[in-house]
């Protein structure tokens, strides 16, 4: 324990975490082929001003400096993923061009003695495999073990730890549901479909990995808490129980106890969830894990209202009211998400409490701000005590006895956000898109010597 401090436990893990579609750019580089992420940002309105993927960082040209740079803060892990387009274009055969990129990254990372932690699946499925049906198909979650076989061959004698895939829910409700994310469909049935396969996917290429030899391997889930804005309204308690059942226990519980949530499988009747379940599927999901990865944002105070027409496809999917936010009397971030660290440490807690022990790893957690270079830097004052404050509940939790094992802040660099497009930066390091200019923010700062401590 360091005098006065709130020290981590040894051997720690700190890092930062990005994703391949969000930095690389060279959309059409080296056999790369369209992701459904590359059609999606075609589509006119689908993302704010129009933006693409492309260039996005240039990470994809400017590596070995984003790995010094990583270097300079000290950090001790990288957490990024391989575009599946990429290594095998329109999901055929391997690309070994598309692999090589990987390649380098890694033996770059290692020379300095970062550790890196690959994500096989973050978003960016290859459109042809959407053409047949994407998510919806099941034949999409066994052509993801064979991507998970290429990757782990290419790169498995020097990468330890593999997530499967990043935010399933993300994937399912928001790709297939809500239209808001890539393939912008919205159908709820297709929905559910693609939350089983998503599923069946991460159990088909753990068992992939672990035939290949792989002892550290996991898949990463967003996780956000929902309380009721009016305790003694029956109607706003169930809908938390919903909301609840649909982002958390809906993929915890088949992770994590080998089964779907009873009341959240009876919710989703309506829409065909039992019609895509095998024998033998839930015994591949529920196949022991060596890490939980835990992104945390936010958390919500919602209210049940009465369905207005076709407007809320994540209500139609549970067959619940349109929730409404109910805004409390709390700082918020760019993305008008309200800052909840208590909420943070009590989820640990939760996790810890009503799931079998599993070594959990905080694979994301950061702020998106209006941040702006004023002599040369970034005084990020908002992000600095967002981060500070979240470590603190980690912190918190682990003294409550959560095994926690590692804090990776997402994110490096400011980056393409998705829906949003480049109008939110999320990094640690400020991203001049128009000259590929990097700065560090004073949060990479404070984040750097907090890892150097391992102590707040």
């Amino acid at each position: 324990m360091i005098a006065g401090m709130a020290a981590f436990p040894d051997h720690f893990r700190w890092g930062a975490a990005t994703a391949a579609f969000q930095i690389e750019g060279s959309t059409g580089a080296d056999g790369r082929t369209d992701s459904i992420w590359d059609v999606f940002c075609r589509k006119p309105g689908a993302v704010l001003g129009g933006d693409t993927g492309d260039p996005a960082c240039d990470h994809y040209h400017r590596m070995p400096q984003d790995v010094e740079l990583l270097a300079s803060l000290g950090l001790d892990t990288y957490r990024f993923s391989v575009a599946w387009p990429r290594v095998r274009p329109d999901a055929g055969a391997p690309n070994p061009r598309g692999i090589d990129f990987y390649a380098r990254l890694v033996d770059a990372l290692l020379e300095k003695g970062i550790r890196p932690w690959v994500t096989l699946y973050h978003w960016d499925l290859p459109q042809a495999l959407e053409d047949a049906g994407g998510w919806t198909n099941r034949d999409t979650a066994y052509r993801f073990a064979e991507y998970v076989l290429t990757v782990r061959e290419a790169l498995g004698d020097r990468v330890d730890t593999w997530t499967t895939l990043n935010e399933p829910w993300c994937s399912a409700f928001l790709g297939y549901a809500s239209g808001h994310h890539a393939p912008g469909r919205t159908d709820p049935r297709a929905a559910v479909a693609a939350v089983h396969h998503l599923l069946l996917a991460h159990g088909l290429g753990l068992r992939a990995l672990r035939e290949a030899g792989v002892t550290d391997a996991g898949i990463t889930v967003n996780l956000q808490p929902f309380e009721p804005a009016r305790p003694d309204r029956r109607d706003d308690v169930d809908l938390v129980r919903r909301l609840d059942g649909l982002q958390n226990r809906l993929f915890l519980d088949p992770l994590l106890h080998g089964r779907y949530p009873t009341d959240v499988a009876r919710d989703l009747e309506p829409f065909g969830l039992a019609d895509h379940v095998r024998d033998g599927d839930l015994e591949l999901i529920g196949a022991p894990i060596d890490v939980l990865g835990v992104n945390y944002y936010t958390s919500a105070q919602v209210a049940a209202e009465e369905p207005q027409g076709d407007a809320d496809r994540l209500a139609w999917a549970v067959g619940a009211p349109v929730a409404r936010v109910v805004r409390r009397d709390l700082p918020m971030t760019a993305m008008g998400w309200e800052i909840t660290p208590d909420t943070f440490r009590d989820l640990l807690i939760r996790l810890s409490a009503e799931y079998p022990p599993v070594p959990i790893v905080i694979t994301e957690n950061g702020s998106a701000w209006d941040d702006e270079v004023s002599g040369g830097s970034v005084d990020d004052t908002e992000r600095v005590e967002y981060l500070r404050t979240h470590l603190g509940a980690v912190h918190d939790a682990i003294e409550a006895g959560v095994d926690v094992r590692g804090y990776l802040a997402w994110s490096l660099l400011d980056n393409f956000e998705w829906a949003f497009g480049y109008s939110k930066r999320f990094g640690v390091v400020y991203v001049d898109y128009s000259t590929q200019q990097r700065i560090p923010k004073r949060s990479a700062k404070v984040l750097a010597d907090i890892a150097r401590r391992n102590a707040l």
